[in-house]
């Protein structure tokens, strides 16, 4: 079945890691930014569609989305589903 966001998707991880950005930038920007191993702590990794992936907090077991980017490998922008 095609995915409809594949294009899109494809477009903003190019963009995303044609120019990484450093952690205290996207700390500055977006709030809190996790590494491999502060995601695997703090969230329950369910699916990846790049540069999105679908996580459940462990804390709460709210349900949700962030972004990454490849190196650093770096997660930002928690957004709960619903």
């Amino acid at each position: 079945m095609p995915d409809p966001t594949e294009a899109a998707r494809r477009t903003l991880q190019q963009e995303i890691n044609a120019d990484p950005t450093s952690r205290p930038a996207l700390e500055a920007k977006h709030g809190d930014v996790w590494d491999t191993t502060e995601l695997q702590e703090t969230f329950t990794v369910v699916g990846f569609g790049a540069p999105f992936v679908v996580v459940v907090r462990k804390a709460d077991g709210v349900k949700g989305s962030l972004q990454f980017q490849h190196r650093p490998r770096l997660y930002w922008g928690f957004h709960p589903d619903g």
